[in-house]
């Protein structure tokens, strides 16, 4: 409600010449100044509120992400283990029957019954030698063959005739055992003249050359 001249003139006159009005006209103004900025502040608290709600719930759900991608690499580990031991137990395999067929087609093509077995020459595993009378067999055990394995072959060869000459004798059969083996390995096979062969067939021809 607007007050009039009138009355606005005599408020003005009781601020002016009343002691204790004018104080209670203060008093009154700052209650209402203190009662805006609570306003003011329960309107910012209840915004701070639900930021507050928005941001835990966004740390629930992140939680629950951690948690699912720690069990993701639990399971990982442990799908990571299974292969590993599968591969593993594959690998001795592959060597196990390699050594068999091998020392067998030898016996049955050069009559000399070599034991196979693997061996390590400064750290660097070699999977199938044998030595027996005159004759030493060298060779590796693999799934697939590519070209690389055949230069690493013919490198550890090379490096027993300098560290392990004793392991060598005056012949050598350089010899692969794969399931599986690329073209272009099988090519540098015949030019190194490495022995390839699978369990039921030769891919490459036995040959055998002199050690030194």
């Amino acid at each position: 409600m607007a007050l009039t001249a009138e009355e606005k003139e005599r408020f003005l006159k009781a601020l002016e010449e009343d002691k204790e009005f004018r104080y209670a006209v203060a008093g009154y103004l700052g209650v209402l100044e203190v009662l805006k900025r609570l306003d003011g502040l329960e309107e910012r608290m209840v915004k701070l509120e639900r930021a507050m709600v928005k941001l835990w719930r966004e740390q629930v759900k992140l939680r629950e992400g951690v948690a699912a991608i720690r069990s993701g690499v639990n399971a990982l580990k442990k799908d990571t283990g299974a292969i590993n031991t599968t591969l593993e137990r594959l690998a001795l395999t592959i060597e196990e029957e390699a050594r068999s067929v091998v020392r067998h087609r030898v016996r049955e093509r050069l009559n000399v019954d070599v034991e196979l077995d693997r061996i390590f020459v400064d750290s660097v595993g070699v999977n199938i030698y044998g030595a027996a009378g005159d004759l030493c067999v060298i060779g590796e055990a693999t799934v697939r063959l590519g070209p690389t394995l055949v230069s690493e072959l013919l490198s550890k060869i090379e490096a027993i005739k300098r560290s392990r000459p004793d392991l060598l004798r005056g012949r050598i059969v350089k010899v692969i055992y794969a399931d599986y083996a690329t073209p272009e390995a099988l090519e540098a096979a015949k030019k190194a003249k490495v022995w390839v062969l699978k369990w039921d067939k030769d891919l490459t021809p036995l040959a055998v050359e002199e050690s030194w």
